[in-house]
């Protein structure tokens, strides 16, 4: 499976991914632009525009409006904004395709931006950061991203803060929009029961007058960390959240398939190592996972675990134990353990990839951020090549006490004990 890349007049690219025998499409407008590439003045304008387009258009002039146009197809919408990547898709039957061009293409090339939605939308975020703060799952992430990339954008929420939301005006998402939503800066991608030639004859139409502009890259992240560092709010939960953040490498690195297979290893199912010395051995938590995050110019390998508070400092001896013992060969990678891992990424990728909305974030992402995506047998090819030196040679990479990060959320006053843990 690979999509067909066309480029439009405007240099508009299209990725279109034909499936036979599927009755919807997935319509996907990306633009490469997060909140990292926010002035702190401005933190949260990313996700605060993201919100405010759905208020409606030139032709759909209000949320209400919006809704219905989808609602009366029976179709699904959403949006989404990351630290470097936002995203806007529409899913409908194949035979109601335009119609979602129609709508998207209103609400993002002509939004009405005003004020009294813009204010009104000021509470809505508000209280969205409210919410956040009582879901410490959610916070921790945060928190730990918050210490990984100390001193620059990407430390920052993705939310931004009240105070910035506040001080945002339509002049302000105007001056956005020209700066970042231009033609080399974004990307369609429709997966589904749709061809080539309806995809780029509907997307000049409806997406061709997008005019051209000028990449705006936002400040590289260069590490200065040297030692351990640690992140610890004190907070009245009946749990403990626990998250481990090794500084990674960026998106599309040299050694990426084997870093996806180190990830299964670890933590990536219920047989995996972190799952098991930690759920299954010690019944320490109910929620255990590892997993990777890729950025341009850096990334992160991340543990998480959920885990009562009187057993976290426990948890986290045996989670810091497990990376221990697979890059010291304490206890080695077998060849069984190696072929499980490598079809357990096959089988979880292919399993995705039955949905179209997911076939769209698969090749969109990689699209729009290096400019070369390959094909789901190439994937696999690679995946397949992996061996076991190339895992010890990454571990030993990455899991150092000079990348060693913790972020940890629960009724804890005094961080001294988990300073010990992780400086030891």
């Amino acid at each position: 499976m690979k999509p067909d890349i066309s480029t439009l007049s405007n240099d508009l690219k299209i990725l279109t991914t034909s499936i036979k025998k599927i009755e919807s499409v997935t319509l996907t407008v990306w633009v490469n632009v997060g909140s990292r590439y926010e002035d702190e003045s401005k933190a949260g304008i990313s996700h605060f525009l993201e919100h405010i387009v759905f208020k409606g258009g030139k032709k759909y002039n209000s949320a209400k409006k919006i809704s219905e146009a989808i609602d009366s197809i029976g179709g699904e919408f959403n949006a989404s904004t990351g630290k470097e990547i936002t995203l806007f898709y529409i899913k409908v039957r194949a035979d109601k395709i335009e119609k979602a061009f129609d709508v998207l293409s209103d609400m993002l090339l002509s939004p009405l931006l005003k004020p009294s939605d813009i204010e009104r939308e000021k509470g809505v975020i508000k209280a969205e950061m409210d919410m956040y703060e009582d879901l410490p799952i959610r916070r921790v992430e945060e928190f730990l991203e918050n210490i990984v990339f100390e001193g620059n954008s990407l430390a920052r929420d993705i939310i931004g803060t009240k105070k910035a939301i506040d001080g945002i005006s339509a002049k302000d998402f105007k001056n956005y929009l020209e700066k970042y939503y231009f033609s080399q800066n974004m990307l369609i991608t429709l997966s589904g029961s749709i061809e080539e030639s309806k995809a780029l004859k509907l997307s000049e139409k409806y997406f061709g007058s997008i005019k051209r502009g000028v990449k705006n890259p936002p400040v590289k992240f260069v590490s200065s960390q040297k030692a351990p560092k640690i992140k610890m709010v004190n907070k009245k939960t009946d749990q403990a959240h626990i998250m481990i953040g090794f500084l990674g490498e960026r998106l599309g690195h040299k050694n990426r398939y084997a870093e996806a297979v180190l990830n299964a290893i670890l933590g990536g199912g219920m047989s995996s190592r972190m799952f098991t010395e930690v759920r299954e051995k010690r019944g320490l938590a109910y929620a255990v996972k590892t997993y990777s995050d890729h950025y341009t110019d850096t990334g992160r390998f991340t543990a998480y675990a959920g885990v009562e508070p009187n057993k976290a400092e426990d948890a986290l001896k045996i989670m810091l134990k497990v990376f221990e013992d697979l890059k010291n060969e304490k206890i080695k990678i077998t060849a069984k353990e190696l072929a499980k891992a490598k079809e357990y990424i096959k089988g979880k990728i292919s399993l995705a990839l039955e949905d179209t909305s997911a076939i769209n974030q698969f090749f969109g992402e990689e699209e729009l951020l290096l400019g070369k995506i390959k094909s789901l047998e190439e994937i696999f090819e690679k995946i397949d090549k992996v061996k076991k030196e190339e895992l010890l040679e990454l571990a030993n990479n990455f899991f150092s006490k000079e990348r060693l990060n913790l972020a940890i959320i629960g009724p804890f006053k005094n961080k001294a004990g988990f300073d010990r843990i992780i400086s030891n």
